[in-house]
């Protein structure tokens, strides 16, 4: 790396040493500073790094892009789309091979993902070579680069390692022998159990199988259950079965719960010391209803015209230490993951519900970011610390929006002690929701589900969330804690881990422009340097239309998934430089991570040996908790499905009233006002309906009738497949022959 021991007369290796760091295909874009620190420039050297940096701007070598990035002239095209370009061009030529993830498919065909190209290829069933969903495979381009569709095709040559994943599914028993049905639609072939391989499982079992044999083209794969989860009609394993098929565990070893128990008692003298003692500070958790593990609390008081906001985070690190049987198991399990039916946590209840959840009347030990800022919203002064708070209210959003939005007056005298606060509070809110605006923060509004389930977990009600002003006024005081905390120990330059949010891909907006003009739109961009403001632009024109929600949905997909990573690359639809997770370490482990920095940066304990510690361990971190993230938000998704096509299971043949969310060459989706959405089918339609990809419309050739977007339509409840969790509707009121029917109150009619 760059160090201060290199003589002057080095100076051409150092150029060149940063050239080629440039060339490398696995460089990110960063800003001069974070390059600094990459490439571990002393201070004395500094002078000469950024004398270097300006010759190569000189010479043409580099550029600085419009957001500071410095990157390879010309070549500000994402790794994934210079990829996928190399891979088009050498298929023409000659075989070329990658290495990927096999996603499978019900119907026999798969995909492979490959990390850093733009697009997952294309393997028909014949050229799999029996590879199985989340195998391990190598690939080559088919010659010629044929395409199947827009995607390259390609074949599996090679199975390089079975996932070995167990595999959940429902029994089916015979007399000598079963078959195991996998719930997994990507995993196409049934499992045959042998007699001694069954572990006594009846029909109709919840099991998980493990593989022992992969079959081949003519013989199903061999498997031994491992383990019997339930009946399928039993409550609750429907949705445990789905949390064990994506590794979830929902059980802690004896262990780990036993030191959880041995940590929750309660805070003592020897605990507070050199703490600061906000006890007496008015303070409140705001949280739902039904909500135990309350990691963060939030007081206000005012200085002249100042806001002086406190947010108050439950000290986790304290009682759960790095390396601990606790921590193995907290790192394993990454997040918490709140299902439909249940919340599987991070941390055993005797410390997420217990000890570390700032419960009301009780002292907790915390870590405490003041804040005071100003009419602007600007953060003037601030301090991080390590503290002891005792909440005077847990708070719910209903009582909180019934003070600050409904102004009730029972409510407001209910909590006569606070509620003026809760004023100040949410006149502070507001402030803080103007300023992300005006930067040009981009929300994206979609309704979420509420679920409402009787004792056996059947679904009596669906319903979207209600996102008012009171979990707004929590989120933008979580938001400005973190950006504060991130901002910190950015100019500390010390290891930190922070959430990135990087610019979107530049291919995928080329196509987003490309779609969204056919309704009139576009946005302002030159590559990747596109602005968020200009997403937050297109999403308020948009607004109200009847495109809005697909275009919506587009410009969300357009964009990169937010990670952990240990550079801070900023927060593009924050519209922000520097971010962090700081405010939930009882449910997230990167806060808990950060946590552990901070209490060792305010003790004077990171030494060089800490942080030669840290950095060796955070960009694993890193990656495990973002990987943990996006399994537990799949699933998560499929445990609302599910529940959404059980709950129509029993409304067939029942008409609701809806909007088209999507069109398809086959057919056309409809999301009701529950937050479901179905397909109907282009089968279902009278007469013959071509779709019509540039105006996002399904056009009767027969009848004249043209489907489009955002149109409101009446459907009826046709099928419900609980395997796929998938809802068919078709349109109401529709009677074969019947030249009079809702097509030609719910569709448009061509003139």
């Amino acid at each position: 790396m760059y160090n201060g021991d290199m003589e002057e007369s080095k100076r051409d290796k150092r150029k060149k040493l940063i050239t080629e760091l440039f060339k490398d295909d696995l460089y990110s874009p960063m800003k001069r500073k974070e390059l600094a620190i990459f490439m571990q420039v002393t201070e004395d050297n500094r002078s000469e790094f950024d004398s270097i940096i300006d010759e190569l701007i000189n010479e043409g070598v580099i550029e600085q892009t419009k957001r500071g990035k410095l990157v390879l002239r010309d070549v500000k095209a994402s790794d994934g789309a210079k990829a996928e370009k190399g891979a088009r061009k050498a298929a023409g030529a000659s075989s070329l091979s990658y290495t990927g993830t096999y996603i499978g498919n019900a119907r026999g065909f798969g995909f492979v993902e490959v990390e850093g190209l733009g697009e997952d290829l294309f393997v028909s069933e014949g050229d799999s070579l029996n590879a199985c969903h989340g195998d391990t495979v190598r690939v080559e381009i088919l010659n010629g680069g044929r395409k199947r569709g827009a995607r390259l095709e390609a074949k599996v040559v090679e199975v390089v390692a079975r996932s070995n994943d167990a595999i959940v599914g429902t029994y089916q028993a015979s007399k000598n022998y079963g078959f195991v049905v996998t719930d997994n639609s990507k995993f196409s072939s049934d499992i045959f159990i042998a007699k001694e391989n069954s572990m006594g499982a009846v029909d109709g079992h919840k099991v998980m199988v493990e593989i022992k044999d992969y079959g081949d083209a003519r013989h199903n794969p061999e498997g031994k259950i491992v383990r019997i989860i339930g009946h399928a009609n039993d409550p609750g394993v429907d949705i445990l079965s789905i949390a064990l098929a994506f590794g979830i565990e929902s059980e802690f070893p004896e262990k780990v719960l036993n030191q959880a128990e041995s940590m929750n008692k309660p805070v003592s003298e020897a605990d507070m010391l050199g703490r600061s003692d906000y006890r007496d500070m008015v303070m409140v958790t705001i949280d739902g209803e039904d909500s135990k593990d309350l990691d963060d609390a939030v007081s206000l008081s005012m200085e002249g015209e100042d806001y002086v906001l406190g947010v108050h985070i439950a000290d986790v690190a304290n009682y759960v230490q790095e390396s601990s049987a606790l921590d193995r198991e907290a790192i394993k399990r990454g997040t918490s993951v709140y299902l439909a039916d249940r919340v599987i946590p991070m941390l055993p209840h005797a410390l997420s519900n217990g000890i570390c959840s700032l419960n009301e009347g009780e002292d907790r030990l915390a870590l405490s970011c003041i804040m005071k800022i100003d009419k602007s919203g600007r953060v003037k002064d601030y301090s991080i610390e390590e503290s002891v708070v005792n909440i005077n209210h847990r708070m719910t959003y209903t009582a909180v929006k019934a003070i600050i939005e409904d102004n009730d007056a029972e409510t407001i005298d209910k909590y006569s002690d606070v509620a003026p606060m809760l004023m100040k509070m949410q006149e502070l809110s507001l402030i803080l929701r103007a300023k992300r605006e005006k930067r040009g923060a981009v929300d994206f509004d979609f309704p979420e589900t509420k679920l409402v389930l009787d004792k056996e977990g059947v679904p009596v009600e669906i319903k979207p969330y209600d996102r008012n002003e009171a979990t707004k006024l929590i989120e933008s005081f979580m938001l400005a804690a973190n950006e504060t905390v991130a901002q910190h120990f950015y100019w500390q330059e010390i290891p930190f881990l922070y959430r990135i949010h990087e610019n979107p891909d530049e291919e995928k907006i080329k196509k987003l422009c490309t779609f969204i003009k056919n309704f009139g739109y576009y946005i302002k961009s030159a590559g990747e340097d596109v602005h968020p403001k200009e997403f937050q632009k297109l999403l308020h024109r948009v607004e109200g239309t009847k495109e809005e929600p697909l275009i919506a949905r587009l410009t969300l997909r357009s964009m990169q998934q937010a990670k952990y990573s240990t550079d801070c690359l900023g927060h593009f639809g924050l519209a922000c430089e520097y971010y962090t997770h700081f405010t939930s370490p009882i449910r997230r482990y990167p806060d808990l991570q950060i946590h552990r920095i901070i209490k060792d940066s305010l003790r004077n304990r990171l030494n060089d040996r800490k942080k030669e510690h840290y950095a060796s361990i955070l960009p694993e971190v890193a990656v495990s908790t973002s990987r943990a993230e996006r399994r537990a938000d799949e699933a998560e998704r499929e445990t609302v499905k599910l529940k959404k096509a059980q709950y129509m299971s029993s409304r067939i043949g029942e008409i609701y009233e809806g909007v088209i969310s999507g069109v398809t060459n086959w057919g056309i989706y409809v999301e009701l006002e529950n937050t479901v959405e179905g397909l109907v089918h282009v089968s279902s339609l009278r007469g013959y309906y071509r779709f019509d990809e540039a105006n996002y419309e399904l056009v009767g050739e027969d009848t004249g009738i043209v489907y489009r977007l955002g149109e409101r339509v009446k459907v009826m409840v046709h099928d419900v497949d609980l395997a796929l969790r998938t809802v068919d509707f078709i349109i109401a009121d529709f009677e074969e022959g019947s030249k009079t029917h809702d097509f030609y109150r719910n569709g448009r009619k061509l003139k």
